[in-house]
């Protein structure tokens, strides 16, 4: 695989060793116990400050004011202390007990429980919009550290989160064209004009709206959050079932830094693979200005053979893309962030297999390759004073999705069905929060929102595109004839606020609402086919006014032990569909969920933890994307649902250096009430949600020598039983799969290096039982797991 000249010269801007740090702000620290003091540097810059030993959390420290950085903060608070600070990145922090010159550490031996309990760290969820401390959070909550995120999780994306959370599903049609799913609430297969239940962001940027996940690579990363949802009051429509923030890490005004990494791949029954990224850190103007700039390429060998056209790991995937972020500090607290970020993904064929073929094997008489284009500009303008903080943001993205179906009915000639989705997304939003350490604040803020989406289709003889395995788009309208396809519009306005307050020690409620109008509007294309009432013509549009309430109430019950309960509402508005006969209109949907759970403990910071939560959900005129019985995509309400979930983790660290992890998710899904046009049963569960997914994970680090550390890694994952999608078509089952991986690092100083095995079982499976509509039904499909897959890599540190 080659990588453009512009990537090289990226990789090669790196110099001079450095740990990352953040910008300099107004802060506010008590003095007292030092517990106390980082919970607050926590909150007020939005970092993740751990104390290693809890008995240093009652070391008592000066109060700390002034414009400075986290890093300059907690110099001084440490100062003249038995602690310091270790630098994890540029926004994850660790207090440690102050030691002898470095030496090996002893053998591991068995950890007992500390003998009280402390506050042990300030685990910050910024994702609320507001800091709020993940241990008082009301919901569920994951936070990923970019320090789990290495170059080989780097290089699979948004893959990597879903074989860490349970919680998290994907449709595996292809990178850059699944649909994610959050907690259960998933509608359909397919992409079309429904817009997504996860809301996706990069930062404060909203990513899609009724586009699929662009599966950006996780380089460079700080951390990634989940807000299980309906997250309706602070996201708004298309947050169901939650959001996804990923938090990259952001310019170090002071020091250069950098790295390169690169690894190869050998794949069971496949061909080879390879990735190279770099970061590049540098201060324009040191203390003022920094330039961050990411970049990477990553081919995935194919492993899928072709018997029709005789061809050989056919389903080669290529994705090629970069990162880059400017800020600027412009005096007065003010702070400036420019991003740009690229990215392109290229696949030779389709990813699926036919379930009656040998396995790997499947027989198509067309190429079907797809491709997908994302770009993304972003602008933020954010500022402090004490505890009040403004932020601005705006965001524009484009992503292209180019897809082919091999349309052959059996015994008929090649045919083949293709279709281009064009979605241009505009996005602002301005906020103004309070928060103190108590647990009361309060956010107000208003929004703005345009989206366009524009799906063309074209159809027919398919026997000059059998071995034309590019994504061309201009190529195929004119060798296909076209299909009438659709354009839908949403323009969003939004004024939302919630608010906490700290009822007694350790009792926080909170209540919010959102105030949305929306205008929405749409258009046939290519029209040939006749349009049904209550429609006049193929165009239609209209005005929806939605308010979504929430409420939530976080106990402390017991020192490290918090109980809470919430309710909240989230809803997609509707739009125009196109079947192989009609234009129709499909109506609003609306999810609301009361959940209640606990919480005892923060991962990784004692002998023992827990999170259990139970929800129960209702969906009105769920939307979905779905196929007529002759394979042509069209997008319906299928009625009402209900869905009951109950989801747990536990971690525990019996040796020092080792951590056990357990984590599921149950999921009891029905469609209630199904509406007379479509063809399923009362008691059918919704498509996609598995019954049952877990995790267990067990995670080792120590040092072998001075200056060299040994990490070892092993997960075992299983994804229970689920259905494809509603009615007769999409009635096959799918799931039911278990993926074993191990990982190794040694660590020494500038240098790193990885094996990663993923499948060590080289289990086929059946992650999603599609691959072309068209031609389901005639022969049942499955989409297996990648083979048994070794990777070798190497990281340099500059």
């Amino acid at each position: 695989m080659r990588l453009p000249e512009a990537i090289f010269a990226i990789l090669l801007m790196a110099s001079a060793p450095a740990a990352g740090a953040t910008a300099a702000r107004s802060l506010d620290l008590p003095g007292g116990r030092l517990g106390d003091a980082v919970v607050a540097l926590g909150r007020q810059a939005g970092v993740s400050v751990g104390v290693s030993d809890p008995l240093l959390a009652g070391t008592r420290v000066p109060a700390v004011r002034g414009q400075m950085s986290p890093e300059q903060a907690l110099g001084r608070l440490l100062s003249g202390t038995p602690a310091s600070y270790v630098a994890l990145d540029g926004r994850t922090f660790r207090i440690v007990r102050r030691a002898a010159p470095r030496r090996a550490l002893p053998a591991p031996r068995p950890m007992s429980p500390p003998p009280q309990a402390a506050d042990e760290e300030a685990i910050v969820v910024t994702a609320t919009r507001r800091p709020i401390r993940l241990a008082s959070y009301a919901g569920g909550a994951d936070i990923v550290s970019g320090d789990r995120l290495g170059p080989a999780d780097g290089a699979r994306g948004t893959g990597a989160l879903v074989s860490l959370l349970p919680e998290l599903a994907a449709t595996y049609r292809g990178s850059g064209r699944d649909k994610l799913f959050i907690r259960g609430i998933a509608d359909s297969s397919f992409i079309g004009p429904t817009q997504a239940t996860a809301g996706q962001y990069l930062g404060d940027t909203r990513l899609n709206y009724n586009a699929p996940d662009p599966d950006l690579r996780l380089y460079d990363i700080d951390r990634v959050e989940i807000l299980q949802g309906p997250q309706g009051t602070l996201y708004g429509s298309g947050s169901l079932g939650g959001i996804i923030r990923i938090l990259p890490n952001r310019p170090d005004l002071d020091r250069a830094e950098g790295w390169l990494a690169g690894g190869a791949s050998a794949t069971w029954h496949g061909a080879p693979g390879a990735d190279a990224a770099g970061m590049a850190n540098l201060p324009l103007v040191p203390g003022r200005v920094g330039l961050r700039l990411t970049a990477y390429g990553i081919q995935d060998g194919g492993y899928i053979d072709d018997s029709t056209r005789d061809l050989d790991n056919v389903n080669r995937v290529r994705t090629i893309g970069g990162r880059g972020a400017l800020r600027v500090t412009a005096g007065d607290g003010w702070t400036i962030d420019l991003g740009a970020t690229g990215q392109r993904i290229r696949s030779r064929d389709s990813q699926y297999a036919d379930r009656d073929a040998p396995p790997l094997t499947r027989a198509s008489a067309v190429a079907q390759p797809f491709g997908s284009d994302f770009l993304l500009g972003d602008f933020t303008v954010s500022n402090e004073w004490g505890r009040l903080r403004f932020v601005t943001s705006l965001g524009a993205s484009h992503q292209r999705l180019s897809e082919r179906y091999d349309a052959t009915q059996a015994g008929g000639p090649p045919s083949a069905f293709a279709q281009q989705t064009r979605t241009t997304l505009l996005s602002a939003e301005s906020r103004l929060s309070w928060q103190d350490d108590n647990g009361s604040g309060w956010i107000i803020g208003t929004s703005l929102i345009s989206n366009r989406a524009e799906q063309r289709r074209q159809s027919g003889d398919g026997a000059f595109l059998a071995d034309f395995s590019r994504v061309d788009d201009d190529y195929i309208r004119a060798a296909l004839p076209a299909q009438t396809g659709v354009d839908n519009r949403i323009e969003e306005a939004t004024l939302f606020g919630e608010g906490s307050l700290a009822l007694l020690p350790g009792v926080i409620a909170t209540a919010g609402g959102r105030l949305t109008r929306s205008h929405l509007s749409g258009s046939a294309l290519d029209v040939f086919v006749p349009v049904l009432q209550p429609l006049t013509g193929t165009q239609a549009s209209r005005n929806e006014t939605a308010f979504l309430p929430s409420a939530a109430l976080s106990v402390e019950a017991a020192p490290r032990l918090h109980l809470f309960a919430r309710y909240q509402e989230s809803f997609r508005p509707g739009g125009l569909a196109v079947s192989e006969f009609a234009i129709r209109r499909f109506r609003n949907d609306h999810v609301s969920t009361i959940e209640a759970g606990l919480r005892y403990g923060l991962p990784g910071l004692r002998a023992f933890d827990l999170t259990a939560t139970a929800a129960y959900t209702l969906w009105h005129d769920i939307q979905a994307d779905t196929v007529t019985m002759n394979g042509f995509p069209t997008t319906a309400n299928i009625g009402n649902g209900r869905i009951y979930t109950f989801e747990m983790a536990l971690g525990w660290r019996p040796l020092r250096g080792l951590s056990l992890a357990v984590a599921g998710i149950a999921n009891d899904s029905r469609v209630t009430n199904p509406q007379p046009n479509i063809d399923m049963t009362s008691d059918s569960s919704l498509p996609n949600v598995a019954d049952f997914s877990g995790r267990i994970g067990a995670d080792y680090e120590t040092r072998i020598a001075p200056s060299l550390d040994l990490r070892l890694s092993a997960a075992a994952r299983y994804v229970g039983k689920s259905r494809l999608g509603i009615g007769p078509v999409l009635g096959e089952r799918q799931g039911d799969w278990l993926d074993v991986t191990l990982g190794a690092e040694i660590d020494r100083g500038r240098h790193a290096w990885f094996l990663d095995i993923t499948n060590l079982l080289d289990t086929a499976g059946n992650r999603f039982a599609l691959g072309s509509p068209f031609t389901l039904v005639d022969g049942r499909q499955v989409t297996p797991m990648r083979p048994r897959t070794i990777r070798l890599g190497w990281q340099l540190r500059f």
